[in-house]
């Protein structure tokens, strides 16, 4: 009967399946947490974010502390520079962690998380630019088809009036150019050191920047409960910590096209238990729209998926 059970490569490559998946679904779970402190119990996105980044931050930084090298999480001041890492937290983490926390205070999670998921194509605009090179047609049809979907989203099928409010919107593409900008700028700092300790650096980065503004023991007009603390605890371990750790590992065992296509269960989870928990309004038109948004950026990873094969076979 073994030949029921998985080999060890198969059960390696379902780990990571699972890690991948567990992660952004914990992301997407997380944001309508968050908006239920939003609207119920008086929190603020900038009281949130400051404690989810300064506490998940110095916590990756422990873990990875006591799995390996301690000298590697000072060593990145030096090998990646001051200017950099400052860069990365500030513009880059703090960035996409803020405004995406903006958008579901100002809208609804599931909103701000397909908007926020229009980042890929922002980079395929941006790296047209400047290389000067026309996208291709399968692209263009992407981002037609994207467009297309956050009409319907924010829309609802009206010529007339907005089903999702102005400034949410505006947040929500905020937050993908961050995100954009956040997914280019680390990729140059990821090949120097780990994702642990550039991420963790970020989030700490992020949360000192923000705690001058927002500081974390400033409290005035929050609810506290044991539901409340609970709630803000799970946003910062398991909607931040774990599910960023869970992310990062998954890279071990699959490829980043293949995490990235998992990535999209993030604005499915939001959607869903917004919808389900928070009981968002979300009708016919906006539910075509949400699978329309999904379905680009399923489509921008296979695309990148090919780039990658050609680019390989060519050399």
């Amino acid at each position: 009967m073994s030949f029921f059970l998985p080999t060890e490569p198969n059960f390696v490559r379902y780990r990571g399946f699972f890690m991948a998946l567990v992660g952004p679904l914990l992301w997407g779970l997380s944001g309508t947490v968050a908006q239920d402190l939003f609207e119920n119990e008086g929190f603020s996105s900038g009281w949130l974010v400051t404690m989810r980044l300064l506490v998940s931050g110095i916590l990756l930084l422990l873990i990875r502390n006591f799995r390996k090298n301690p000298q590697e999480i000072w060593s990145a001041w030096k090998s990646v520079g001051i200017t950099k890492l400052l860069i990365f937290g500030i513009l880059g983490m703090l960035g996409v962690q803020y405004t995406y926390f903006a958008a579901i205070q100002t809208g609804n999670a599931a909103t701000a998380a397909l908007l926020q998921y229009m980042a890929p194509l922002f980079i395929i605009i941006y790296l047209a630019a400047r290389y000067k090179k026309v996208p291709k047609i399968q692209e263009f049809l992407v981002m037609l088809l994207a467009l297309l979907g956050i009409l319907l989203l924010v829309t609802s099928g009206s010529t007339h009036e907005l089903y999702v409010p102005i400034i949410a919107v505006v947040w929500g593409l905020i937050s993908a150019l961050a995100l954009a900008f956040y997914t280019m700028y680390s990729s140059t700092l990821l090949e120097v050191l780990g994702a642990d300790i550039i991420i963790g650096w970020g989030m700490v980065i992020g949360g000192i920047g923000l705690s001058v503004v927002s500081p974390p023991w400033n409290i005035q007009g929050q609810h506290w409960s044991i539901v409340s603390a609970m709630f803000v605890a799970f946003i910062v371990i398991f909607g931040t910590l774990i599910s960023f750790y869970l992310y990062i590992e998954s890279l071990r065992y699959i490829t980043p096209t293949e995490a990235s296509l998992l990535g999209s269960a993030e604005p499915l989870a939001a959607t869903i238990s917004s919808v389900i928990w928070l009981h968002v309004a979300f009708n016919t038109f906006q539910a075509i729209g949400a699978l329309l948004v999904t379905t680009a950026v399923i489509m921008i990873a296979l695309l990148k998926s090919d780039d990658k094969e050609e680019v390989e076979c060519s050399n």
